[in-house]
């Protein structure tokens, strides 16, 4: 076992996280958002938040988490999901985020690690929050922090599917979503790519996933208002094969909110995901 562990509460930051209009002109095209909201630019689609945070998340992991652990890791993966919004976002909005140690847990022989991302507006006030856990894979550390909300759920009894969207997802998609984000990794674009890292076909970013999940979610039980969403939450189970539909299924929670899992060639990629609307 690593000498070395992750401390909850450790923190980095700041980092600037920009939304200008024509990045989310550039949004809405990769994950087809029509919505009348984003015509001109100005309201951000929610998760574009999750999108931006990307570098914060990049630069805070390497730090955060002790040398020895990171560097017995194989590779990382995204694994869960967490956007708490506390109010609407506007395009040019001077917006900063900090990150810290939420917690660590052995899972197996992988370790997962979720860092907390606030981010705050140029008043100082919280706007958003985030909990991105990777799964490191093939190191460990002893575990830390308060357990992450637990999110599950069983489609008997408690719940009843209330929509269902079916969106194409192809390479142009995948291109669209690598401008916006930055990433351009082999595995989204090309067979043998994607079989480095383990795949048989490239596949689409998680992220990109989440967010026509989000899409669905306003379009339906949102009323078609992005600024109703308060909360979304996913867990990666597989990746979403360009190529396919993806079929993203919601259900009414007798607790509250809204469950939501999406599948891709039959394949769950997105479970245990969580909606909750603002009143």
């Amino acid at each position: 076992m690593p000498s070395k562990s992750l401390h909850a509460g450790d923190r980095t930051g700041p980092f600037e996280l920009p939304v200008s209009r024509e990045l989310v002109r550039q949004f809405t095209e990769a994950t087809l958002d029509d919505l009348e909201q984003f015509c001109d630019g100005q309201l951000v689609p929610p998760s574009l938040v999750a999108t931006q945070v990307y570098r914060a998340q990049f630069a805070s992991i390497t730090e955060l988490v002790p040398s020895d652990v990171f560097s017995a890791a194989r590779s990382g993966v995204h694994g869960e999901h967490d956007l708490l919004l506390h109010r609407p976002i506007f395009a040019d909005e001077k917006l900063h985020t900090f990150s810290r140690t939420h917690s660590a847990r052995p899972s197996g022989a992988n370790l997962r690690v979720t860092l907390h991302h606030a981010t705050f507006d140029d008043h100082e006030e919280l706007v958003a929050e985030q909990w991105w856990t990777t799964v490191l894979l093939g190191t460990t550390a002893e575990p830390t922090g308060p357990a992450l909300p637990d999110y599950s759920f069983s489609r008997s009894g408690e719940t009843a599917l209330v929509a269902e969207v079916v969106v194409r997802i192809d390479e142009v998609m995948a291109r669209r979503y690598a401008e916006v984000s930055g990433d351009f990794s082999d595995h989204h674009f090309s067979v043998e790519g994607a079989r480095r890292s383990g795949h048989e076909a490239p596949f689409l970013h998680g992220l990109c996933t989440m967010a026509l999940c989000a899409r669905a979610a306003i379009k339906t039980v949102g009323g078609g208002d992005p600024r109703r969403i308060r909360r979304i939450a996913v867990r990666f189970a597989a990746p979403a094969f360009l190529e396919h539909d993806l079929v993203v299924q919601i259900f009414e929670r007798a607790t509250g909110g809204f469950a939501l899992q999406a599948t891709c060639g039959g394949t769950t990629v997105i479970k245990n995901g969580f909606v909750e609307l603002t009143p």
